[in-house]
């Protein structure tokens, strides 16, 4: 006779081992969706919202725009300026000695192809982020004829490059495309 007989059941082999398994997956599946749950809203609140997400990128009607004027216009809260370059400040931008800027740019290298005398760009000074005059009519442009910051006195071309004054850089041209020929959308 057996020491064992009556004493323990005897169980398949392996079982104890798979109902264990079950166990630890069932726990670790249960504090899974537990985290899940928990991290959601977190991760959710840090979204954009709403106003933020409708402001991701601007479309401006051009076709008001007059050969040597601009506008102001709003974009992620800060003003940008789109100017309609004339002739004249197209070739005065275009002669300029590239090599001779602080932050060296061809006018075509801060428009479109096709669409050189459209110039667009943040109306945020590099300096220490004042807007710039020369946007606005009547207002001071500068000695080069572009846009002049009445903060620190840094004074921008036509093609509104830094010529003059503390600034470090030119005004930022934005990500933007010719939707239609009036219509220009940034961001």
């Amino acid at each position: 006779m057996s020491d064992h007989a009556g004493t323990e059941a005897v169980l398949p082999e392996g079982e104890g081992v798979r109902r264990r398994d079950f166990i630890n997956i069932a726990a670790v599946s249960a504090a899974g969706v537990g985290g899940v749950i928990t991290l959601l809203p977190l991760i959710s609140q840090m979204a954009p919202s709403a106003d933020v997400l409708a402001e991701s990128s601007t479309e401006i009607d051009i076709s008001a725009i007059q050969p040597g004027q601009a506008i102001k216009a709003v974009f992620r809260k800060q003003p940008v300026f789109v100017r309609n370059l004339t002739p004249k400040e197209i070739s005065e931008a275009e002669a300029v000695d590239v090599s001779s800027l602080r932050d060296p740019q061809t006018l075509k290298e801060r428009t479109k192809a096709g669409k050189e005398n459209w110039l667009i760009t943040m109306g945020v000074c590099t300096h220490l982020g004042c807007v710039p005059l020369g946007a606005g009519e009547g207002e001071v442009k500068g000695e080069f004829g572009g846009y002049f910051c009445p903060c620190h006195g840094s004074v921008y071309d036509t093609a509104a490059r830094i010529r003059k004054g503390p600034a470090p850089k030119n005004l930022q041209v934005p990500e933007y495309a010719f939707t239609t020929d009036t219509v220009v959308k940034i961001g």
